[in-house]
C-alpha cells in the first residue's frame, strides 16, 4: 500500500481500505480507482494553486533553466534539478552571466536561486503527477476545468511566462509533453500575445489550438501530432523541418466550387461521394475523403433544387426550377433520361428505398411517382393547397410524407396514391420532412423557426424542438435515429437529441443561410449547403468548430485607433458600429443610430469623439465614453464615405459620392470649405498629423493630396490600378497608406510620392486602413468580413522577397537569415469566421499530414506559405548553367 502514502486526508483512507477490500482483484478496478484518485489529486491540489506557487520566482530564471538544459542536454528535468551537483553548475553558469541574471541590488549570492530552483521542482513534480499531464485539456469535457482554471489564474504575468516554460519544456523533456500542450492550449484560449515568439523544437500533441496566432515566430523543428490548427495565423512564420501529423483542420471541410446558392446536398450510399445542387445550374459530385471535386453535370437552365442516390449509388436524380427532373449515371457522369410531367419548379425528388419508385414535389402543387425502370409517370398525388417544397419515402417504401407552403404535412400511400392523414401545426410554409430510420418518426422543418416531432402511426405531435431563431429549412435523422440535424437561415446547424427534445450543440461555420443538411451512412460525417456558395463536411463525434464568433454580421468598411492604442473601432454594413479590445481581439461595444451602412470611423485625437460617415448621407459625432450622439452634420447630397479629424480636433472633413470634399468646424457644426477636384466619388479623406495637408482617394483611381488653409490641391498620386477606397497618414507624415478595390494595400513616400510596399492577404477588396498612434501597426478592414493588423515597424521595400536574399550555396545560418529580412504580414485577424493564415510563412523539409493522410503542403501553398526547396532548385539550375 506504499503507492497510496501520500494521501494525507479522510478520503485518502478511505480509497485505500477499497484497495485492501477489492484485493487488487482485477485490472479493470485498479484502472477504476487510479482514476478516482486521479480526480481526488485534482480536487485536493487545485491547478490553479499550483500554478500560484511560482508566483514569488524571477521570471528570468525560466530562460535560464532553459539554456541550462539545452547547454547540458538535459533530458529528465526532474532529476536533473534535484541533483547537488548539478546544482553547482547551475551556479557557476549564474556566475558567468552575471550582471544580466541576477537582480541588480544585493544579488544575495545565491540563495535566491536556491530557492526559485527548489519551488519550480516542486512545482514540476506536482504537475508530472496531475491530470494536467495526461488529459487533454482541450476536449469539449474539460472545457469547464480550463475556463475555471483561466478564471482562477487571472491572467497572472508570472503564471502566463510559466505555461510558456512548459510549452519549452516538450522540447527537452517527453515526460512533460502533454503539460507542455495543455499550456500551449490555454495561452491560446487566453489569447496572450504569442506573436514574433521562438518555439523552436517543441513537440505539442492532443490539443487544439484553434486560432492560434503564430505570426512571424519560429517553428523549426517543431512536432505536432494529432492537433487542430483550425484558423491558426502563421503568417511570416519560420517552418524548417517541422513534422506536423495527423494534424485537423476544418477549413479542409469546406468544399468550394458552386458560383451560386447551393440548394441540395447527399451523400451516395457508400459516403463515398457527396452529390450538391445549386442555383448556377450544375451539380457537382466530391470524394468525401479528399474534398476534391469527382465532376460536374450541367443540364438544367434554371437551377437544380434537389439531388437524391438510388439505394445502389449508380444514380442519382435531379429536380429544377426548369420544372423537369433528370436521372444521371453516377460512373459515367452521363444523363440517363429527363422526366417531364410537372406544370412548375420542382422543388423535392426521393428515391423509395428499392429504387424502383421516384418522388417529385413540385410548385405546381402535386406530388408525382415515377416507374424508373419504365421511366414513365405512375401516379400523380392531388391534396395540397401550395407549393410541395419536400417529399421523403418511408424506410419500408410504402408512406410517403409531403410538406408544403399551405403549411401541412400529408402522409400518402404508395401503392395506392390515397392520402392517409394529414398534420397541421406549422404556422408556416414546411420546408422539409424526414423520417427516423424505424418510421415511427416524422420530423418537418419550417419557417415559423420550429421542428416538430410526430408520430407517425397516431398522428400526433411528439415533440417541438425550438431553438433557431429564422426560417429552419432542412432537417436530416442520423442512421441510429438518436440525432436528427437541422439547418436554417440563422447560418446554424443544431444537433438534437431526438429522445429529450433537447439540442447537442450548434455549429456555426457558413456564413449565410443553411439550405440543406445530410448524415452520411455512418452517422460520422453531416454535410451542410448554404447560400454563401459552399458545402461544409463535420465531424460529428469530434470536428467541432469554435462558436465564438468575433465580428459584424455583414461586410466591415472601416477601423480606426483610439489615441492610447487600446480600442479599435469598426463601422460595418450592419449599420452598427463596434469597438474593439486591441490586446485580446474581443469586442466591447456597440453603437447603434446610423439607419445605413457605415463606410468609416474616425476618433478625435483626445479621444473622447468618434465620428461616423453613413450610406444615410450623414456623419454622425458620438460621445467615446457615454455612446451617446453629440452633434449629426448634414451637407452632402449623397452618400458619405469618409471621415477625418485634424490633429488639434477643432476641423473634420468628409468625402461623398457626390465628388466633394467638406471641411467642418467640428465645435459649431458648420461647413468651411468645400473642396473640388475629383471627376468622380471620393472613398477617403485623411489629414497629416500637422493638420497643413489633407489626403483623399477616389473612384477615379488617383490619391491627391491638399492645402488645408487654401483649399487648393498640392499633388495628385499616381500609380493605383483600380479604385482607391482608404487612405491613411502615418504619425510622422512620412508615409501614407492606401487601400484599394484590388484587395492590396499600397505604402506610398509621401515626400517622393514613390510606392514604397504593397500587402496582400485579404480576399476582398481593402475598405479602410488606419495606422496606430506609434505608425507600427497599420489595420485595414475588408468586404471579406475580416479586420488585419499588420507590423509595419520595419517594413521592406516591395522590390525585396526571399529569393533575392537567398544564400547561395545554401548556407546552414538559414534561420539567422530569415529573420533578418520580414516581409508585411497581418499579425492579428478579427474575422466572424476562422480563417487559415500562411501568408509568407517560410517552409522547409516539413511534413503537414491531416487525420487523413492528406498532404497538407498545397493548402499553405494556397494561402501563400513560401517553399524553400524551389527556390533552391531554381538557384542550383543557376548555379549549374
Amino acid at each position: 500500500m506504499s503507492g497510496f502514502l501520500f494521501y494525507k486526508n479522510k478520503q485518502d483512507t478511505s480509497i485505500g481500505f477499497a484497495v485492501n477490500k477489492l484485493k487488487l482483484s482485477n485490472r479493470n478496478s485498479i484502472l477504476r480507482i487510479k482514476k478516482k484518485m486521479q480526480c481526488l489529486v485534482q480536487e485536493n491540489d487545485s491547478l490553479a494553486d499550483v500554478f500560484y506557487q511560482v508566483k514569488d520566482i524571477d521570471e528570468q530564471i525560466f530562460g535560464v533553466i532553459l539554456e541550462i538544459f539545452i547547454k547540458e542536454k538535459v533530458q529528465g528535468c526532474i532529476g536533473y534539478l534535484s541533483d547537488y551537483e548539478n546544482q553547482k553548475i547551475q551556479e557557476q553558469y549564474i556566475l558567468q552571466k552575471g550582471e544580466n541574471i541576477l537582480e541588480d541590488d544585493n544579488k544575495q549570492q545565491f540563495y535566491d536561486f536556491k530557492n526559485n530552483i527548489k519551488q519550480i521542482t516542486n512545482v514540476l513534480k506536482k504537475i508530472k503527477d496531475h491530470g494536467f499531464n495526461k488529459l487533454d485539456y482541450s476536449n469539449e469535457e474539460y472545457e469547464e476545468s480550463t475556463q475555471n482554471l483561466i478564471k482562477g489564474i487571472k491572467y497572472d504575468r508570472l503564471i502566463i511566462e510559466f505555461l510558456k516554460f512548459l510549452v519549452h519544456l516538450t522540447s527537452i523533456d517527453k515526460t512533460f509533453l502533454q503539460c507542455g500542450s495543455n499550456s500551449l492550449h490555454i495561452l491560446v484560449q487566453m489569447k496572450v500575445d504569442l506573436r514574433n515568439n521562438n518555439f523552436e523544437n517543441i513537440q505539442i500533441q492532443n490539443t487544439s489550438l484553434v486560432e492560434a496566432n503564430f505570426a512571424r515566430c519560429n517553428l523549426s523543428g517543431s512536432q505536432f501530432n494529432n492537433v487542430n490548427i483550425s484558423g491558426i495565423n502563421l503568417n511570416g512564420a519560420i517552418l524548417l523541418n517541422c513534422k506536423w501529423k495527423n494534424l485537423k483542420i476544418h477549413e479542409l471541410n469546406k468544399v468550394n466550387g458552386h458560383t451560386n446558392y447551393v440548394y441540395s446536398v447527399c451523400f451516395s450510399p457508400n459516403g463515398n461521394i457527396l452529390a450538391s445542387s445549386s442555383r448556377d445550374n450544375s451539380i457537382r459530385l466530391w470524394d468525401v475523403k479528399t474534398g476534391q471535386s469527382k465532376g460536374k453535370l450541367d443540364c438544367h437552365s434554371n437551377g437544380i433544387n434537389s439531388v437524391c442516390f438510388s439505394l445502389d449509388g449508380n444514380t442519382l436524380a435531379c429536380g429544377s426550377g426548369d420544372k423537369s427532373i433528370h436521372l444521371w449515371n453516377v460512373k459515367t457522369k452521363k444523363k440517363i433520361v429527363q422526366f417531364a410531367g410537372h406544370l412548375d419548379t420542382v422543388n423535392s425528388v426521393c428515391f423509395s428505398p428499392d429504387g424502383k419508385r421516384l418522388a417529385s414535389g413540385s410548385n405546381d402543387k402535386s406530388i408525382r411517382l415515377w416507374d424508373v425502370k419504365t421511366r414513365q409517370q405512375k401516379s400523380v398525388l392531388d391534396g395540397h393547397t401550395s407549393h410541395v417544397l419536400s417529399v421523403c419515402f418511408s424506410p419500408d417504401g410504402t408512406t410517403l410524407a409531403s410538406g408544403s407552403s399551405d403549411n401541412s404535412i400529408s402522409l400518402w400511400d404508395v401503392q395506392t396514391g390515397q392520402q392517409k392523414a394529414t398534420f397541421d401545426s406549422h404556422k408556416d410554409w414546411v420546408m422539409s420532412v424526414c423520417f427516423s430510420p424505424d418510421g415511427n418518426t416524422l420530423a418537418s422543418a419550417s419557417y415559423d423557426k420550429s421542428i416538430l416531432l410526430w408520430d407517425v402511426k397516431t398522428g400526433q405531435q411528439k415533440a417541438k424542438l425550438d431553438g433557431h431563431t429564422s426560417d429552419v429549412y432542412q432537417v436530416c435523422f442520423s442512421s441510429d435515429g438518436n440525432t436528427l440535424a437541422s439547418g436554417s437561415s440563422d447560418k446554424s446547424i443544431r444537433l438534437w437529441d431526438v429522445k429529450t427534445g433537447q439540442y447537442k450543440t450548434k455549429k456555426n461555420g457558413h456564413t449565410s443561410f443553411i439550405s440543406s443538411v445530410c448524415f452520411s451512412i455512418d452517422g460520422n460525417t453531416l454535410a451542410s449547403a448554404s447560400q454563401d456558395k459552399s458545402i461544409i463536411l463535420w465531424d460529428v463525434k469530434t470536428g467541432q468548430q469554435n462558436q465564438k464568433l468575433y465580428g459584424h454580421t455583414s461586410t466591415v468598411y472601416s477601423v480606426c485607433f483610439s489615441p492610447d492604442g487600446t480600442t479599435l473601432a469598426s463601422g460595418s454594413d450592419d449599420h452598427s458600429i463596434r469597438l474593439w479590445d486591441v490586446k485580446t481581439g474581443q469586442q466591447t461595444a456597440i453603437l447603434d443610430g446610423h439607419s445605413g451602412t457605415i463606410y468609416q470611423v474616425c476618433y478625435s485625437i483626445d479621444g473622447n469623439k468618434l465620428a461616423s460617415a453613413s450610406q444615410d448621407k450623414s456623419i454622425i459625432l458620438w460621445d467615446v465614453k457615454t455612446g451617446q450622439q453629440n452633434k449629426k452634420l448634414d451637407g452632402h447630397t449623397s452618400t458619405v464615405y469618409s471621415v477625418s479629424f485634424s490633429h488639434d480636433g477643432t476641423k473634420l472633413a468628409s468625402g461623398s459620392y457626390d465628388k466633394s470634399i467638406i471641411l467642418w468646424d467640428v465645435k459649431t457644426g458648420q461647413q468651411n470649405k468645400k473642396l473640388y477636384g475629383h471627376t468622380s466619388t471620393v472613398y477617403s479623406v485623411c489629414f497629416s498629423p500637422d493638420g497643413n495637408t489633407l489626403a483623399s482617394g477616389s473612384n477615379d483611381k488617383s490619391i491627391r493630396l491638399w492645402d488645408v488653409k487654401t483649399g487648393q490641391q498640392k499633388a495628385k498620386l499616381d500609380g493605383n490600378t483600380s479604385y482607391v477606397y482608404s487612405v491613411s497618414f502615418s504619425p510622422d507624415g512620412n508615409k501614407l497608406a492606401s487601400g484599394s478595390y484590388n484587395n492590396s494595400i499600397c505604402i506610398w513616400d509621401v515626400n517622393t510620392g514613390q510606392q514604397k510596399a504593397k500587402l496582400d492577404g485579404h480576399s476582398n477588396c481593402i475598405n479602410q486602413v488606419c495606422f496606430s498612434p506609434d505608425g507600427n501597426t497599420l489595420a485595414s478592414g475588408s468586404s471579406d468580413q475580416s479586420i488585419r493588423l499588420w507590423d509595419v515597424k520595419d517594413f521592406q521595400s516591395s522590390d525585396k522577397n526571399y529569393k533575392d536574399i537567398l544564400p547561395l550555396p545554401f548556407a546552414n545560418s538559414i534561420t539567422t537569415q530569415f529573420f533578418l529580412v520580414y516581409p508585411i504580414v497581418a499579425t492579428l485577424v478579427i474575422s466572424q469566421y476562422i480563417s487559415f493564415e500562411a501568408q509568407s510563412t517560410i517552409i522547409f523539409k516539413g511534413e503537414f499530414i491531416n487525420h487523413q493522410g492528406k498532404d497538407l503542403c498545397y493548402l499553405f501553398k494556397n494561402r501563400g506559405a513560401y517553399f524553400l526547396e524551389s527556390s533552391l532548385n531554381i538557384s542550383q539550375n543557376s548555379i549549374n548553367v
